[in-house]
């Protein structure tokens, strides 16, 4: 909103307005609006909870320290959800196709895990929503963004056109040499670690020949529903210990951010032979209010926590991380960039998959772990919760280092 009233005051001559106009700029005020937006307001939505005796209902599993966790306020995802939409709506192009479809993933998710909790705090229902009604909500969700990157006009992708080149002023006043680029609409994205890094999911339809790519649309779809079904579940996965899905989600988050950037800047995108997707370094400034919503929040939920993100903030961190890594193309990288949140997910996997295959053939089931997720293992271990989620964070930023590595790496 004030993009447009600073749009406006420029016209007019105002003084300053003009800065408006730089992403770096706006995106500098989101991280910042929303750092104090978490941690200002966040100090005060905490006491709400209190008041309105919001704790957290904690399952005897054996841990220690667990107890003392008894009554924390949780439902906590709503100082997240507060501090990435109010920055975003001040600060971005709202028009903007892929803000759009952020702003519906951070409400859609943030929506199903506020019902979630409602019903595990109000209701004393433990087990919160029902399974097929998570999912079911993720599937819309993947139909609504899945279909919109496919058929929206906004949404494009510009490719080289090989031996042209053109001539461009950088924002330094420099005369460079690009390639030339040609506007393609398509289910393309980017395969790390091989030269010419562009995979079509409508190749997966090679049996169908010359149809493969009126029918691609169906495989890209399929693809986005599976992304953000499979990495907000492991974000929730993650979220058992003091700040370490907050944490891991403002290194992914960072990450993101830099490859917006690079995929918005067509002399960034050339030079690195990315995609060039138009328009796309608008999500920029909407990252910068997530990495700002997840710090302002670790303050508060660090160890030991004063309060818990719930349902409410985990499935909407794990969304917008997807489908943010899916409207920058890159959604392919998500194994790597997100590895913590993968092992929790099969860690848990496995656990169930071999003690259900050991009960049935040996008549007791077995276990792998001493607990799944895999961070409940080494707290069984007798690791130190800070320990635990200190070295997890090490591990998300050497996989955060190598996935913008692979940007060199053919």
């Amino acid at each position: 909103m004030l993009y447009y009233l600073f749009q406006y005051l420029e016209g007019l001559d105002f003084p300053g307005a003009g800065m408006f106009q730089y992403i770096s700029f706006r995106t500098g005020m989101s991280v910042i609006f929303s750092l104090w937006f978490a941690t200002v307001f966040g100090k005060k939505i905490i006491k709400l909870l209190q008041r309105q005796q919001i704790g957290e209902v904690v399952r005897n599993l054996g841990l220690e320290g667990q107890y003392k966790k008894v009554g924390t306020p949780t439902m906590g995802g709503i100082i997240i959800i507060g501090a990435i939409l109010i920055p975003t709506l001040l600060f971005a192009k709202l028009e903007n196709v892929y803000i759009i479809l952020m702003i519906i993933t951070t409400l859609w998710l943030g929506t199903i895990g506020f019902v979630d909790d409602y019903i595990k705090v109000f209701k004393k229902d433990k087990e919160g929503l029902a399974g097929r009604f998570k999912i079911a909500g993720q599937i819309g969700l993947g139909l609504i963004v899945g279909l919109t990157l496919y058929l929206s006009n906004d949404v494009i992708i510009r490719e080289r056109v090989p031996g042209e080149t053109v001539k461009i002023v950088n924002e330094q006043g420099q005369q460079v040499e690009i390639p030339k680029m040609q506007d393609i609409k398509g289910t393309i994205t980017t395969v790390p670690f091989f030269k010419n890094n562009k995979f079509d999911y409508s190749s997966l339809l090679w049996f169908l020949g010359e149809k493969a790519k009126k029918y691609g649309w169906i495989v890209f779809v399929l693809a986005v529903i599976f992304i953000i079904t499979a990495v907000s579940n492991g974000v929730n996965m993650t979220d058992g210990l003091d700040g370490l899905a907050t944490g891991t989600s403002a290194i992914v988050g960072t990450t993101l951010g830099v490859f917006a950037y690079l995929s918005g800047n067509i002399i960034y995108a050339s030079y690195l032979h990315i995609l060039y997707i138009p328009f796309s370094e608008e999500l920029v400034v909407f990252i910068g209010a997530f990495i700002g919503a997840t710090v302002g929040f670790l303050w508060y939920n660090s160890y030991p926590a004063q309060v818990f993100m719930g349902d409410t903030g985990s499935l909407t961190l794990g969304g917008i991380i997807a489908v943010y890594a899916i409207t920058i193309r890159i959604e392919l990288l998500i194994p790597i960039l997100c590895g913590i949140f993968l092992i929790e997910n099969i860690s848990v996997m496995m656990q169930v998959g071999w003690f259900k295959y050991t009960r049935k053939k040996y008549g007791e089931g077995r276990r792998i772990f001493l607990m799944a997720p895999l961070h409940h293992h080494y707290q069984k271990k007798g690791y130190t919760e800070p320990k635990i989620v200190t070295r997890f964070w090490i591990i998300g930023i050497v996989l955060a280092i190598l996935t913008v590595v692979t940007l060199k790496i053919r």
